[in-house]
């Protein structure tokens, strides 16, 4: 039997590079209602609506909205009918991500080579093509319902993908609030399934791993967790895995893991090049962040030395500070986006450190536990 000990220093290793990846093409979430919730990123995370594929457009299975902003790419998709398998999604887990589309230079060697090195195939290379070229695709499942796409556009000088066209709206303007691409994505799994999965990453997709956090890094009076981030070679790609540890209550993976419905992404991190500005916005807009104790700031510098921004407008917002030997990092968390206590949004400015910041967990994870309090959750 594998032991943790070991397991660790098979994947800590650089990753072998079988499979190139240049970014995240896509982030598809499957929702009630599409059409709203694409409003809802527009006005208020300030996304734009580029393209739309549906009834309308020729595609009878679904109607799925594109937003950008900046390298940001979310489709929104909603089932037509309540016997499919969209539909299906929904009602077992709400609104949550579906597809963590990788973007790759050849879909089909991506494909053959994970699904040699043991990954379970969804759905086989195929070619979707129209006026403006053609694009391949292909996909393998990974935890939980989630699933990766490989996509592999050069041959494609369209606006998305085929079957997608553009957006027609006039009456909205152009909302960005800064937020530039995806930092990393969580995954939650069941107690005793983290490894399981750091090693999918680690010899399917040849993943290394940067970090890991056991429950005495990530713990309260009353929950605990553990997590281990996986990255590939080029680190565009970022995979912290995360597992309920024994408590006294009910961690918020825990919480997650029963109201989700099993595993699935928990939060995506998204990168801005000014918290402050960007919050300040997103609060305008409406949205709700997690409050730490306002004691957290009282000793800020001392924790982390000298930054560039005014505690006072850190302190103000709700901003979290922590730094790491190559620099230091500003984040926030935003409550869940949805009535199911899931799927929820970090917002995050590197000023160097390539950290996670463990020394905003504490704080961090007693804010959160304040929220399963009200929810009747802890």
């Amino acid at each position: 039997m594998q032991t943790d000990s070991s397991l660790s220093k098979k994947v800590a290793t650089e990753a072998e590079d079988i499979l190139p990846i240049n970014g995240t093409f896509y982030i598809e979430y499957y929702v009630g209602n599409a059409r709203q919730a694409a409003y809802y990123y527009h006005y208020v995370f300030g996304f734009d609506i580029i393209a739309y594929r549906g009834p309308e457009t020729g595609y009878r299975q679904a109607a799925s909205y594109l937003l950008s902003q900046n390298k940001l790419r979310f489709i929104l998709t909603s089932p037509l009918q309540p016997d499919s398998d969209i539909a299906e999604h929904i009602h077992l887990h709400g609104d949550g991500i579906k597809d963590i589309a990788l973007w790759v230079d050849d879909a089909r060697k991506s494909f053959e080579a994970t699904v040699a090195r043991g990954a379970k195939a969804v759905q086989e290379p195929f070619t979707v093509s129209d006026e403006d070229g053609e694009v391949v695709m292909a996909s393998i499942a990974t935890y939980g319902d989630t699933i990766h796409t490989f996509v592999e556009n050069r041959a494609y000088q369209g606006l998305f993908l085929p079957g997608f066209q553009a957006w027609q709206n006039k009456n909205l303007e152009q909302r960005s609030v800064g937020l530039k691409y995806v930092d990393h994505m969580v995954g939650n799994v069941a107690l005793g399934d983290m490894n399981k999965y750091v090693q999918f990453y680690a010899d399917v997709m040849g993943f290394k791993q940067l970090v890991s956090f056991d429950d005495k890094d990530i713990s309260t009076k009353y929950t605990a967790l553990m997590s281990k981030v996986m990255s590939n070679g080029n680190e565009r790609i970022k995979f912290p895995i995360n597992e309920p540890a024994p408590g006294l209550k009910k961690s918020q993976i825990d919480e997650y893991l029963e109201f989700y419905k099993g595993a699935g992404v928990q939060h995506v991190a998204i990168a801005t090049d000014n918290i402050i500005k960007t919050v300040s916005q997103l609060r305008a807009n409406g949205l709700e962040f997690l409050r730490v104790p306002d004691t957290y700031y009282d000793t800020l510098k001392d924790r982390v030395g000298d930054i560039d921004e005014p505690v006072e407008e850190l302190r103000k917002l709700g901003v979290l500070v922590d730094r790491d030997e190559e620099g230091y990092l500003l984040q926030i968390f935003t409550k869940p986006v949805q009535d199911r206590p899931t799927v929820f949004y970090e917002i995050i400015e590197r000023k160097g450190a390539r950290s996670f910041g463990k020394g905003n967990f504490k704080a961090l994870f007693e804010a959160i536990e304040r929220e399963q309090e009200l929810r009747g959750n802890l």
